[in-house]
């Protein structure tokens, strides 16, 4: 069966970081690129960091710099490391395979406020 599990979330500081992760069933994970996306309220979903399955790494132009995407083939997992987060980096955060996405998860809800 096919399954992301996105966890991580919560609500930080400007300023604070998070990692998020999201663990892979049901695909063979290190032959597949992954992205993280993020949906805010009213806003449609953009991706915001992808990982091939050779490791290299793609960042949108609003988080490089403050994001890095990483992942561990061992464990079907990857993950998303955020610094010096903002109050518009607040959404819900999915990942998926990339470029051909998959059934979606849940996602886990990141909130940036003071």
């Amino acid at each position: 069966q096919v399954q992301l599990v996105e966890s991580g979330g919560g609500l930080v500081q400007p300023g604070g970081s998070l990692r998020l992760s999201c663990a892979a069933s049901g695909i063979i994970f290190s032959f597949n690129g992954m992205g993280w996306y993020r949906q805010a309220p009213g806003k449609l979903r953009e991706l915001v960091a992808r990982i091939s399955s050779g490791g290299m790494t793609n960042y949108a132009d609003s988080v490089q710099g403050r994001f890095t995407i990483s992942r561990d083939n061992a464990k079907s997992t990857v993950y998303l490391q955020m610094n010096s987060l903002k109050p518009e980096d607040t959404a819900v955060y999915y990942c998926n395979v990339y470029p051909n996405e998959i059934l979606w998860g849940q996602g886990t809800q990141v909130t940036v406020s003071s």
